[in-house]
């Protein structure tokens, strides 16, 4: 699916981020459930921040994001952004969260993407699932 640039108010733009970030200790937690849970708490987000989700893989234990946000937005923002409220609902949601000092780790992957790179990545994320 071939994207094209995103127009705001000032500004003309398609800043795609590809982003990996994964549950502390790697634990494999994002399974059944809490990966269903995981994937709509992170669409609505993006929604929220006006960002599009254009390719999202959730393996037991990480994440793997293909996301377009506007140029206001660091890519550490939207990672902050989509991780403390998941952190967040999943410990008002799930009994085993609550337990947990730390959901996620500090840490993430960032790459950007350009639009040839996009769609490269979008393949490399949908076949995440094959791999296993």
């Amino acid at each position: 699916m071939p994207q094209t640039y995103k127009h705001k108010e000032t500004s003309v733009y398609l800043c795609n981020y590809h982003l990996i970030f994964c549950p502390k200790r790697r634990r494999k937690i994002l399974v059944g459930v809490v990966r269903d849970r995981l994937e709509q708490i992170i669409r609505e987000t993006a929604l929220e921040i006006d960002c599009e989700v254009i390719a999202l893989e959730i393996m037991p234990d990480h994440v793997h994001l293909l996301i377009s946000a506007p140029p206001s937005l660091a890519p550490h923002q939207v990672v902050g952004r989509l991780k403390g409220k998941s952190a967040r609902l999943f410990r008002q949601e799930f009994p085993l969260f609550k337990r947990m000092p730390s959901l996620w780790t500090r840490s993430c992957f960032c790459s950007t993407a350009g639009h040839v790179a996009s769609e490269t990545i979008q393949r490399y994320i949908g076949s995440q699932r094959k791999r296993d």
